[in-house]
């Protein structure tokens, strides 16, 4: 927790930093917050009268048995049963259209039932936030839909693909305003009302900055013990993955027999 000395000024420092594009931000902003999820969705789908009835963040997909876990960032359904996922990435390799494959794959799984016919699957669309211009043709937006190539007309899946590119810079427009807060770490250079309110109440308030600081540590936590997880599987030993780490060694050790992982100490 973020309560004294030394760890709290990093902690907070590194709060203070962090942008609506940045998961950790992105996700206590969005999460259940209904009117910032539905004034989003409607600028960069230019639908004004897009009607959001939920949204969760860190929403954990049902998998089948086997395949990789998938936690969406940001996850709404509207008042026509579309569902949306949002996703705010900055590192290129994790909005590879592979990626956007795989979610729409899982976002059809999760909404399938047993008995259930293929054309009830609902619509569904994959939105990217992209710190950088993936595409370099510099659009601010880039829609990805599947076409008959033959007849030239439309596939109509139901599934959509949109990328939003966060660097384009022209805030004469609401998206260009909206992708200009999605990279201020200041609230007060933020354009859109909705947005700075949300990003001060997490980052400047009592409160939220005590949330945002755990979240941070937890984050780091994670990481750290990722990285030991995959010391361990690569073959090093419990004292060299302590060192490396600086977790302790009966620490790291639990990690091994946990995960069923053959250590030397």
């Amino acid at each position: 927790m973020c309560t004294e000395g030394q760890q709290l000024s990093k902690t907070e420092e590194i709060v203070k930093g962090l942008r609506p594009i940045d998961d950790t931000l992105f996700r206590k902003m969005f999460n259940g917050n209904i009117p910032l999820t539905q004034l989003v969705l409607r600028i960069f789908l230019d639908k004004p009268d897009l009607v959001v009835e939920n949204v969760n963040t860190q929403f954990d997909l049902k998998k089948l048995m086997g395949a990789r876990s998938l936690i969406l960032d940001a996850y709404a359904t509207d008042s026509e049963g579309k569902k949306y996922n949002i996703e705010a990435e900055k590192s290129e390799n994790r909005a590879e259209p592979n990626r956007a494959r795989y979610h729409l794959s899982a976002l059809d799984v999760e909404n399938s039932k047993t008995c259930t016919d293929f054309d009830q699957l609902p619509t569904t669309y994959i939105l990217f936030i992209t710190e950088k211009d993936i595409f370099g043709a510099d659009k601010p937006i880039y829609h990805v839909e599947r076409k008959i190539i033959e007849t030239g007309e439309d596939f109509k899946d139901g599934e959509h693909i949109i990328y939003l590119n966060a660097s384009y810079k022209d805030d004469s427009t609401n998206l260009g305003k909206l992708l200009h807060d999605f990279m201020c770490s200041d609230p007060k250079d933020m354009i859109i009302p909705e947005i700075s309110k949300s990003a001060n109440e997490w980052k400047n308030t009592k409160k939220g900055l005590s949330i945002m600081c755990k979240a941070v540590e937890d984050y780091a936590n994670a990481k750290i013990i990722e990285i030991a997880l995959n010391l361990l599987k690569a073959g090093q030993t419990v004292t060299f993955t302590s060192s490396m780490t600086k977790l302790a060694i009966d620490f790291v050790k639990q990690l091994a027999i946990d995960n069923n992982i053959a250590y030397v100490m």
